[in-house]
């Protein structure tokens, strides 16, 4: 049990010292459970702010006491962040982050960090989530996991277990990097060029197009089903491609592409294939989650995670 009270012994510098080498590690649970770099962001704050004044001394282990109060506040904001996507307008789709320098985002395995994945997890409650999450990305045991939650052993082994099978659903299983890349090059080439036919070709016949907008124009405001219409929504605005100046990112260990247009960022795109082929495109137009991508600590600093804010 992680006892905590008043500041306790310690200098701030220790403080701080043990707060940044498990700082990655704490991004990546708030990342995971919440989808968005900005709110996992203002988590870890709050948890840098609560590390400063607990009686550290009282601590057994830093990086478990540390990691459940993530892991606690990026529930609560979870809870809150349902209701508010409620009113988002069209597909609300998870913060890309750029993982160039962190391909894992501080976990054991890269589990639960593809945007589409993050997707389906959407649809899980926040508790699911955080198990999830905790097991499979991070290799928690069950008895720590249940410890965190607040809950019974065969709670979290039950709750787990449902995860996997909801996932297991609704999730395909995902190509190697360099298939993932080259259906991808193949899919921007074929886009730029109008080829309709090469598109259809690399697309599953139940492919969906999903655009991120919250409203703006060009965004599609209901997601864009089949082989057909995802191919033709593609190449449909020829200018799209043609003004844009295309450049390759890293984003949740997976290539993506960012489109320029005069200089500014202006759309961020991906897919999602299996060995059948590519069963979703994402497009993320929202100025505010470009805006993250483009300003995240990994890419200006080469260091996922910027150091906490101290007096």
């Amino acid at each position: 049990m992680h006892v905590e009270s008043s500041p306790g012994t310690g200098s701030l510098d220790e403080a701080v010292a043990v707060f940044v080498e498990h700082r990655q590690r704490l991004f990546g649970i708030a990342y995971r459970v919440l989808g968005s770099a900005v709110e996992a962001e203002d988590v870890v704050q709050e948890v840098w702010l609560r590390w400063q004044n607990t009686d550290r001394s009282k601590v057994l282990s830093p990086v478990a006491f540390l990691s459940s109060v993530t892991t606690r506040a990026a529930i609560n904001v979870a809870q809150s962040a349902r209701v508010r996507r409620e009113t988002y307008i069209g597909p609300w789709l998870p913060e890309p982050i750029d993982t160039s320098s962190d391909p894992e985002v501080g976990a054991e395995r890269a589990e639960a960090l593809e945007l589409a994945l993050l997707l389906v997890l959407e649809k899980l409650n926040p508790n699911e989530r955080a198990a999830y999450v905790l097991r499979e990305a991070f290799d928690y045991d069950y008895p720590e996991i249940a410890e965190i939650l607040g809950l019974s052993v065969v709670n979290v082994r039950k709750i787990v277990s449902r995860a996997r099978g909801h996932l297991a659903a609704e999730q395909r299983e995902s190509v190697d990097t360099a298939e993932h890349r080259r259906l991808l090059e193949t899919f921007v080439s074929a886009a730029r060029t109008g080829d309709v036919a090469s598109l259809e070709a690399l697309l599953t016949p139940d492919a969906v197009s999903l655009s991120d907008g919250n409203g703006i124009r060009g965004a599609a405001r209901v997601p864009v089903l089949g082989r057909a219409r995802v191919a033709n929504l593609s190449t449909a605005y020829p200018r799209f491609w043609r003004d844009a100046d295309v450049r390759p990112v890293e984003a949740n260990g997976r290539r993506g592409v960012m489109l320029y247009r005069d200089g500014e960022p202006a759309t961020f795109m991906t897919i999602a294939a299996s060995r059948d082929g590519i069963h979703t495109v994402l497009w993320v137009l929202s100025p505010d989650k470009i805006a993250a991508f483009l300003n995240s600590p990994s890419r200006n600093t080469g260091v996922p995670g910027a150091p906490p804010r101290v007096p």
